[in-house]
């Protein structure tokens, strides 16, 4: 396939002059998905990602990419820090509720074709975020830690908390079930968090102290650990998965354990990282870059309406809401607020409600809005990374 041939032409072209574009305004995702468009143009035309194979398919990869992802970034998240930081916990609790509230409202104002359960289903999706889409800001050391550390920890924990609502929100407007929502609600989120963090702290501490062990008797080799954490991470997903979990959660806490129990763990980690996990996560963006082409004809004012308004007022507000009594300043809140990039974990939630719901009656304005707003996403925070990054650092001089 032409498409394919073309991914790994880019990708290697990528590789060659990986360390020129990381000084560049310039994201591996934000090419990635341009080139997909670009190819979705010349080559692919129409990709419709609700066909069951393609819509499978895209998943399986998304969410290995998104375990991955957040189970290496939880590993570099020094847990000793986390107890004096409160960012994340205010990002998590008042943020989230917020970020989700005004994001459904808005949804619902703006696209009037939709149901309030259409809409909310909009609003959920969009509201958790992506570091990976700002990993220069994550690798700036200049950067003070707890402000790297809130954006790690809320985007490794946000996916998790989101899934509760999305699925009362299908079941309840989509699926057309009939229950008490509001005890269906607290079961499904006791469930997939309380579950999830049980399996990350259970498969973590296990599997650590194995590699451990292993290591002092010599009988690991390096690749192999790095296999070992791979097969963790993976394993965190699948059993919460299986018993009724989050495999989100528990792969960002797995993470965290085993970077608490294994003290060297995390160059290994980083490492496959920005091996396995960085290949799967461009081959997702390749994909939605693809399908953004075939959407393009489709996009209509109220979508980019929304996709501005959701990476502006919907995220920036309720960050400066949750972080005001906090120490921190109006140029490390409103930087806060800027970069709650909407990448992987939106993909990922989209193909769930796809994959739950066969077809709904606003499903086109659904998957447009997320997927538009995921792509100026891309755009807007690869481009706005350094630059802003710099200013930020001349604005607090050190002080957060």
């Amino acid at each position: 396939m032409i498409e394919v041939l073309l991914f790994f032409l880019i990708l290697l072209l990528v590789a060659l002059f990986s360390r020129r574009i990381d000084n560049l305004p310039l994201s591996p995702q934000l090419i990635f998905i341009l080139a997909g468009i670009i190819t979705g143009w010349l080559f692919t035309g129409n990709l419709d990602v609700k066909q069951a194979p393609l819509s499978t398919t895209i998943l399986l990869i998304a969410e290995v990419a998104l375990v991955l992802l957040l189970f290496t970034e939880a590993s570099q998240v020094k847990i000793g820090d986390l107890k004096t930081n409160h960012l994340p916990r205010r990002l998590l609790s008042i943020g989230f509720i917020y970020t989700m509230v005004l994001g459904i409202s808005l949804a619902a104002l703006i696209f009037s074709n939709l149901s309030f359960w259409e809409a909310a289903i909009i609003g959920v999706v969009l509201t958790p975020t992506d570091a990976s889409l700002g990993e220069v800001i994550l690798k700036n050391n200049k950067i003070p830690d707890k402000i790297r550390e809130a954006l790690e920890v809320e985007s490794g924990l946000k996916d998790g908390f989101s899934v509760p609502f999305l699925l009362v929100f299908i079941s309840v407007g989509l699926a057309e079930e009939f229950f008490s929502s509001a005890t269906y609600f607290v079961e499904i989120a006791l469930a997939q968090v309380g579950l999830g963090i049980l399996v990350g702290i259970l498969v973590g501490y296990v599997v650590s102290k194995l590699v451990i062990k292993s290591k002092s008797r010599g009988w690991i080799t390096p690749e192999y650990q790095r296999l070992a954490y791979l097969a963790l991470a993976l394993l965190c997903f699948l059993l919460a998965h299986e018993i009724g979990g989050s495999g989100f959660v528990a792969a960002f806490v797995g993470g965290l354990t085993t970077a608490y129990v294994t003290r060297d763990a995390g160059k290994a980690l980083l490492d496959f990282a920005e091996a396995e996990g960085q290949f799967l996560n461009l081959t997702v963006f390749y994909i939605l870059g693809i399908i953004i082409a075939g959407l393009i004809p489709s996009i209509t004012w109220e979508i980019i309406l929304y996709a501005f308004l959701s990476l502006t007022v919907i995220r920036m507000l309720p960050v400066i809401l949750s972080l005001m009594g906090s120490e921190v300043n109006w140029h490390s809140a409103l930087f806060i607020g800027w970069f709650g990039p909407r990448g992987l974990a939106s993909i990922v939630l989209t193909l769930i409600a796809l994959e739950t719901v066969d077809v709904f009656p606003g499903q086109d304005t659904f998957i447009l809005a997320v997927f538009i707003t995921v792509f100026f996403s891309v755009v807007a925070h690869g481009i706005t990374a350094v630059p802003l990054s710099r200013l930020y650092l001349e604005k607090i001089q050190g002080k957060p």
